[in-house]
């Protein structure tokens, strides 16, 4: 069963970045940014703070590559939840273009999050074992991903209660707001408690409070959300700089 894993993660890491095409370059279905573009809702970062993608992509193509190459016991126990946590992505990404449920989109990301916290806690296990470029990419790629998710299923939460009400994306900025930060603060700590010390996943989640910084500075004119979210995210971000992680102490 260990044969197919390498494999199976090149795979994966290869159609990831090729699943998000459909509707822009074939035409089929709805680009997935058309759904919170222009929305004005106070937790979505702009467009160009997705870019991340693309770093995740990359350092999760160099670890598939290295994965295939050497095949070593420590990269297959890593990549097999990393693969699930990209399955999972390529699947979330067609929903978003052929189905664009924001429930259906929400239902999908747990999963998929749960595979890329494994995976971090997987490779956290292996620290103070001695480093290689091998585990710098592994690192990068399993912190990135398990943290820009948290990101995304934070800024989720906002979209699926309007989903279910008839609240506009305008309505109650600050509890929209502060359910969205609520949860991201709570899933870093709980991730640097109970998961894995990497600081990747707080650069991901960093990048993500900045967007949402400069969508209430720059874009809604909201200036007092924007401040909010700087002090706030600051405070996070420094507790982790300063007073360390624990890393993982749960069976993965």
């Amino acid at each position: 069963m260990k044969s197919y894993r390498a494999p199976a993660c090149l795979i994966v890491a290869v159609l990831q970045p090729l699943a998000g095409t459909l509707a822009p370059v074939l035409g089929i279905g709805t680009p997935i940014g058309n759904a919170t573009r222009n929305l004005g809702a106070p937790e979505q970062p702009p467009p160009v703070f997705f870019s991340i993608w693309a770093i995740i992509f990359a350092a999760f193509l160099l670890f598939a590559l290295l994965l295939f190459r050497k095949r070593e016991p420590w990269m297959i126990r890593v990549g097999a939840p990393l693969a699930l946590a990209g399955l999972g992505n390529i699947l979330w990404m067609l929903s978003a273009q052929l189905i664009a449920s924001r429930v259906v989109d929400f239902v999908l990301l747990i999963p998929i999050l749960a595979a890329s916290w494994v995976a971090a806690a997987r490779f956290d296990r292996l620290r103070g074992m001695g480093g290689s470029p091998a585990k710098l990419i592994a690192d990068m790629a399993t912190g990135l991903l398990a943290g820009w998710l948290l990101v995304a299923t934070a800024i989720s939460v906002p979209l699926l209660i309007r989903a279910f009400t008839t609240l506009g994306a305008t309505d109650y900025p600050w509890q929209m707001l502060w359910t969205t930060l609520c949860i991201a603060f709570f899933g870093a700590w709980m991730f640097a408690r109970y998961v894995s010390r990497s600081l990747w996943f707080f650069a991901a989640l960093a990048w993500g409070l900045a967007g949402i910084i400069e969508n209430n500075w720059a874009i809604t004119g909201m200036g007092w959300l924007a401040i909010m979210t700087g002090v706030t995210g600051a405070l996070v971000v420094a507790l982790r700089l300063f007073r360390g992680a624990d890393g993982t102490s749960v069976p993965a």
